[in-house]
């Protein structure tokens, strides 16, 4: 499978996760627990934490961020992917705070930057330097309908935390 095939197929499934989360889920009045409930501040914390994940590696963000001068394509490739592993791995506690459905979706989301910037390296000249990898990464984003995947995972954490209140 192709690139475009492989972020299609997990951009469906990511977004028929949220769309199952904002729309699918009903909960009664019961089910809101008191803000002042210590389990339910924890969640309102953790879902904070995980939003400035999402600003974190989302792909644009992550690439101002590490951009350094001077390196590969293949360098500033295991920058940028260290340093998404490393920001998830660093916040994996915090998904027995939030529902299964939200965690997963920052999973996908991890997954799918992960996949956009192996694949866009893999098709670049041994020659590249930091700042071509950059750039057709961005410019994928910008040609890709699905690039602001970050963004809905935001509004699925931002929804979720708004119940809680």
């Amino acid at each position: 499978m192709d690139l475009t095939t492989i972020l299609t197929i997990l951009s469906v499934v990511m977004i028929g996760g949220l769309f199952y989360l904002f729309y699918g889920q009903k909960k009664s009045n019961t089910d809101v627990k008191p803000i002042n409930n210590p389990a339910n501040s924890l969640s309102l914390q953790a879902y904070e934490r995980l939003t400035l994940l999402v600003d974190r590696i989302a792909l644009p963000n992550l690439i101002s961020r590490t951009n350094h001068e001077g390196l590969t394509a293949r360098d500033m490739q295991l920058v940028l992917t260290k340093t998404i592993r490393d920001e998830f791995d660093y916040n994996i506690t915090q998904q027995i705070y939030i529902t299964p459905e939200v965690w997963n979706a920052l999973k996908g989301l991890k997954e799918k930057n992960l996949l956009v910037i192996n694949q866009l390296a893999s098709v670049l000249p041994p020659t590249a330097t930091a700042f071509d990898l950059n750039k057709v990464i961005l410019e994928y984003l910008m040609n890709d309908e699905k690039g602001n995947l970050h963004e809905l995972v935001s509004a699925a954490l931002s929804f979720e935390a708004k119940k809680l209140l």
